[in-house]
């Protein structure tokens, strides 16, 4: 017996609009590839746990990064500014010749400076997730920087956020 779907199936580019209302950060993140720091620009890069520490990344099937991590390698995962939009660009598939990339080796695993913050994890397990592949890493090192402004992804664009605090206050213990 075949379950049939209340619903049509979901048209990719609808999807792909929906997903790009939630807004997220920026980050790239680096590897190395035969010996040399390598880099993909990244927005689906979360927390999974706090005991023990784990993120994880979403990398397409198709990224050469899939090739060069394994389990027990390390990845970086750098926070981007806007002043490093230039960075997320290049790290895009989009490579800018004359462009500097202020790579540093932290423990063998390359970082990029001037980030925002900065996570170093070694893979613990790879899942397979339809055209993609879900990295979980176990935080090994974390940095952060000064407060900055942060770079934003937001339907399928670069935008500018003033980041201020909200005017209405949640109390946890007696609600609004």
């Amino acid at each position: 017996m075949t379950m049939q779907h209340p619903f049509p199936p979901v048209d990719p580019r609808v999807f792909r609009d929906v997903m790009g209302r939630f807004a997220t950060g920026v980050t790239v993140v680096s590897f190395l590839r035969d010996g040399a720091p390598a880099g993909m620009t990244v927005n689906a890069f979360m927390s999974v746990s706090m005991a023990p520490p784990l993120v994880l990344v979403s990398v397409r099937r198709e990224a050469s990064f899939n090739t060069h991590m394994r389990k027990g390698d390390c990845y970086g995962v750098n926070v981007l500014s806007e002043a490093q939009q230039h960075l997320s660009a290049y790290f895009s598939t989009r490579p800018v010749d004359g462009v500097s990339l202020p790579f540093k080796d932290h423990s063998g695993t390359p970082l990029l400076e001037g980030s925002l913050a900065q996570v170093i994890a070694r893979v613990v397990d790879i899942h397979e997730a339809g055209d993609h592949l879900l990295y979980i890493g176990e935080v090994e090192h974390l940095w952060h920087g000064p407060e900055a402004t942060p770079l934003i992804f937001f339907t399928g664009k670069y935008k500018h956020i003033d980041a201020h605090e909200p005017t209405v206050q949640w109390n946890a213990v007696d609600g609004w």
